[in-house]
């Protein structure tokens, strides 16, 4: 699974550490090359140093190098400190959600959900999300400015990909889960609703169509990297935070 906007040109600079065929550790950068994440799984913690120092030295742009460090793993802060990274103001939090399959899915009135596949309808997918993220409503800007290219992901189910749709076809909100079969979790991402349809229970509706499908396929548990309190209303709690140290 990868985030469209991921730096693919430095995609051979990501390492991983296995026993035999499983990876029990990664050092991965975000969608910036610079900016990064490395872990080992609870029973191999003790290559967690050795992961570091490659994520430093393969991850860093230039002579700079950011890393997000679980703030209740007490080791790898002291690993991250004592390799000469020092703590920022930035911070992500992790929310997590348990799943029955019983979250509420209302829409307003006149709108349907819908799946959008990036990859058929490249642009309709591109100009809601450019809407959404609040770039303007000026069709003529967005076309100008957005190449419109169909997205194709790994392991993408447009069955997890819901819109809200009104009757002329128009998309007025949106929620992409992503689950594997080989997991028992969803992961939120992205969600958004056009200006015009902001504060009519859209967001929570699409939210919670894809979440119970997920549920429906097995998914157990779902995150969402957010601390938005939208989130919380929906029945995410506090899971994880995530300290941001760098190193010059």
């Amino acid at each position: 699974m990868e985030h469209p906007a991921f730096h693919r040109d430095q995609i051979g600079a990501i390492g991983l550490w296995k026993d035999q065929e499983k990876v029990v550790g990664a050092a991965i950068y975000d969608m910036y090359f610079g900016e990064g994440f490395c872990g080992a799984l609870p029973e191999y913690e003790e290559l967690y140093p050795k992961i570091l120092t490659y994520a430093c030295r393969e991850l860093r742009d230039g002579e700079e190098f950011g890393l997000a460090v679980c703030d209740d793993c007490a080791s790898e802060i002291e690993a991250v400190c004592r390799a000469g990274l020092v703590p920022t103001d930035g911070s992500e939090t992790m929310l997590r959600l348990t799943l029955d399959g019983g979250l509420t899915t209302s829409l307003p009135e006149g709108l349907t959900f819908a799946e959008l596949n990036p990859a058929i309808e490249a642009y309709d997918f591109q100009w809601l999300l450019w809407q959404g993220f609040d770039h303007g409503t000026d069709r003529a800007a967005f076309e100008s400015a957005e190449p419109i290219v169909p997205q194709i992901r790994r392991h993408f189910n447009p069955r997890l990909s819901v819109a809200a749709v009104n009757s002329a076809g128009e998309k007025a909100g949106y929620c992409c889960v992503w689950y594997h079969p080989a997991t028992d979790y969803a992961y939120v991402e992205p969600v958004c609703v056009i200006p015009s349809y902001r504060g009519q229970g859209v967001a929570k509706a699409v939210v919670s169509e894809a979440l119970n499908r997920a549920a429906a396929l097995g998914a157990k548990t779902a995150y969402v990297l957010s601390d938005m309190m939208f989130y919380q209303k929906l029945g995410f709690q506090m899971d994880k935070r995530f300290s941001f140290y760098w190193k010059k």
